[in-house]
């Protein structure tokens, strides 16, 4: 009896130590990509592309995300969480490595297909997390999550500025992401995976909704497929036999999870995540060169404006848990009001007369876009059913996203030719679209959940 009191007050502590594991991925991965980020186009300049190869250079990368998203999610939940993030944080440093020795526009170009492809790491991140806590934890852990990913984008770029400083400073900075890429796959293959298991297990117990699925079956790299392929290859050719086996069986299940996800009633979930993300890229877009035609802004003021945004959308993850006891684990009602307050943030910020009505937006509109993002999130993960497919979830979560990547550049440009506010008042269109849709859909999505509870 004393050894199971004993086992039982030391769970939460293994438990913490896992998470905390994951937010230092998080934290690493943003901050080895963030150095690298703001001295692309540099970079491309230098090898001599002209502006329109720039542009589509720039763009592979987000049509290769795009069509990655969601079978390298569905792909984690059929191999497991271990092994497709370590895949994913390796080939991704082979990327950066190769960045690194780019010194043509073909090899540049060459070295952004790996990243494209296999740059889902915190993705799997985000869909682990979902496996190993509850379904009342996941917004404060996703919060946390997304805070500490936040503070790793914020640092990066200075050290990726100061690195640049020097001779072959890009060169150097790639070099330094392909490392911390080595440093977290090396973390990853250290992390307590028999534990992790555990608490996938103890999670679905205490849930409301327990599915036979499981996302983590494979993540010790000891599931039966592989147990029985080492005893039955004893030759070259019944080896490939079996490998190409078991890649069809990974591809049959990768389709059926995403069809599984097409099928379902969550048109509404991802039209609305689409509409944000637009509305919010549209804010954000040249918002140098608004600040700087509507009020004569200096561009060092204006990166004091941003730093300032983004320091407090980092500290804003911290805030979802308060949020969602607040609001009794209701994420549809928190996601309508986060969004009704993100519309009228826009609003004030085209329709800003000074300086000051800017500041204040972007104050609150950074808070409010980062419960937003982790609501949406979760919203995904409980009308999908997070234990059978949270990686599919979210990997079409981030497809959706990559496709606003695409197209906000293209809005941007159109509204930006009428006005310089042009933009963001396109932007309050769709969040009020958003709005709209929301108002519409939120009851149907309320008595699902209910009937499913009642199941």
């Amino acid at each position: 009896m004393n050894h199971s009191e004993c086992n039982h007050f030391h769970k939460p502590k293994r438990s913490a130590r896992i998470i905390k594991c994951i937010y230092i991925v998080g934290f690493m991965d943003l901050f080895g990509v963030s150095m690298i980020i703001p001295l692309l186009s540099h970079h491309v300049k230098a090898l001599g592309a002209s502006p329109i190869v720039s542009g589509v250079v720039g763009s592979t990368y987000g049509v290769l995300q795009l069509f990655s998203s969601t079978l390298v999610g569905s792909w984690s939940d059929v191999v497991g969480r271990r092994f497709s993030l370590l895949t994913c944080l390796l080939l991704s440093a082979f990327g950066y490595s190769l960045l690194g020795m780019s010194t043509s526009i073909a090899l540049f170009v060459l070295a952004r297909i790996p990243v494209g492809l296999f740059k889902h790491s915190l993705s799997i991140c985000r869909a682990l997390l979902s496996d190993v806590v509850s379904e009342t934890e996941r917004p404060l852990v996703m919060g946390h999550f997304n805070a500490a990913s936040s503070v790793g984008f914020i640092l990066g770029p200075v050290v990726g500025g100061y690195l640049t400083e020097h001779e072959g400073g890009f060169y150097m900075s790639s070099f330094v992401c392909a490392a911390i890429f080595l440093l977290n796959a090396g973390l990853v293959w250290m992390l307590p995976w028999s534990e992790i298991l555990n608490q996938r297990l103890d999670a679905n117990r205490n849930s409301k909704s327990r599915q036979p699925y499981d996302g983590l079956r494979n993540c010790d790299g000891n599931h039966d497929g592989s147990r029985s392929t080492t005893k039955t290859s004893l030759s070259p050719g019944s080896l490939g036999k079996d490998w190409g086996n078991m890649a069809l069986l990974q591809l049959t299940s990768v389709g059926a999870q995403i069809r599984m996800v097409a099928s379902s009633d969550m048109w509404d979930v991802f039209l609305v995540r689409l509409l944000m993300a637009l509305a919010i890229m549209l804010y954000h877009s040249n918002f140098s060169l608004a600040m700087e035609e509507r009020f004569d802004l200096k561009p060092k003021v204006t990166g004091y404006m941003i730093s300032y945004s983004s320091m407090l959308g980092a500290l804003a993850g911290c805030l979802v848990g308060p949020m969602t006891r607040l609001y009794r684990g209701n994420m549809s009602a928190l996601l309508l009001h986060s969004t009704a307050f993100t519309c009228s943030l826009i609003f004030l910020y085209a329709a800003a007369g000074s300086v000051w009505h800017v500041l204040l937006s972007s104050t609150f509109f950074a808070i409010s876009t980062s419960v937003g993002r982790t609501c949406i999130t979760d919203l995904e993960l409980q009308r999908g059913g997070s234990a059978r497919a949270s990686g599919t979830l979210i990997g079409a979560g981030q497809s959706v996203t990559a496709v606003g990547r695409i197209l906000a550049p293209l809005l941007s440009g159109l509204t930006q030719e009428i006005s310089p506010c042009g933009p963001p008042s396109l932007g309050v269109l769709l969040a009020l679209t958003a709005l709209v849709l929301l108002l519409v859909r939120t009851p149907k999505g309320a008595k699902m959940k209910d009937k499913n509870a009642k199941e």
